[in-house]
């Protein structure tokens, strides 16, 4: 029994373009999700890491259910949960505009975030308290303090576990197409299902993810590199 391996379907216009779509949805929900889930995991790091016991509370509680509830869950519970609260005419809007697609990074970039805010909160803890004190003594408030001079120490400690969550947060992106978000995924099923080609639409799709996720590998290594604090 011989294989016959057939990658003529890559040249023909039609597919190339589906396949581009894809690959485009792809890019467009892992960079909102990236910017939700970094947006959030600064604010949970402040909040963990505030004197107020409310809002480490609530920060504590938003990082427990969100990392200990699967993310297919989450997107599920946006997509058909929330959605079905929201008034008729939000649901009209969103359902105009693409709401697999909202939903879906919507529930990725807020899971996400409970993850990196972790990874803040230990660069954070790895800050001397006494650049904090400091800093009050100087003037500033508190959130002057964490932005102008704790945040970006705490960046630069925690940027290879960043790293490793942004590419997670990259490969989670196909699981949006549970929910009929348009992306990579999504499209090689589709083009699977008209072409029979198994074994190269999916192999093919199995080196775009894997070319993206070592250049966003590569990527963070070199802003690591640029923003590492050296000893003299």
């Amino acid at each position: 029994m011989t294989i016959q391996l057939d990658f003529s379907l890559f040249t023909q216009p039609e597919f190339l373009g589906q396949v581009g779509k894809g690959l485009l949805g792809t890019l467009e929900l892992a960079a909102l999700a990236f910017a939700l889930a970094i947006a959030m995991a600064v604010l949970i790091a402040v909040m963990r890491m505030s004197n107020s016991k409310a809002c480490q509370a609530v920060a504590a509680a938003y990082v427990e259910y969100h990392q200990n509830v699967p993310l297919l869950v989450h997107i599920f519970l946006w997509y058909f949960g929330v959605a079905a609260l929201l008034p008729a005419g939000v649901q009209q809007w969103i359902n105009a505009h693409n709401s697999e697609f909202i939903f879906a990074f919507i529930g990725i970039g807020l899971c996400l975030g409970a993850y990196m805010s972790e990874d803040l909160r230990g660069g954070i803890r790895s800050i001397p308290t006494s650049q904090l004190e400091a800093s009050r003594a100087l003037g500033l408030s508190y959130l002057q303090a964490f932005r102008l001079v704790i945040l970006p120490q705490a960046v630069r400690v925690s940027m290879p576990a960043l790293i490793n969550h942004t590419v997670l947060l990259f490969k989670n992106t196909s699981l949006a197409m549970t929910v009929g978000a348009v992306e990579l995924t999504y499209v090689t099923k589709e083009v699977e299902s008209q072409t029979f080609r198994t074994f190269e639409i999916y192999l093919a799709s199995t080196v775009m993810y894997l070319g993206l996720s070592l250049l966003l590998m590569w990527f963070g290594a070199v802003i690591e590199n640029r923003i590492r604090i050296r000893n003299r």
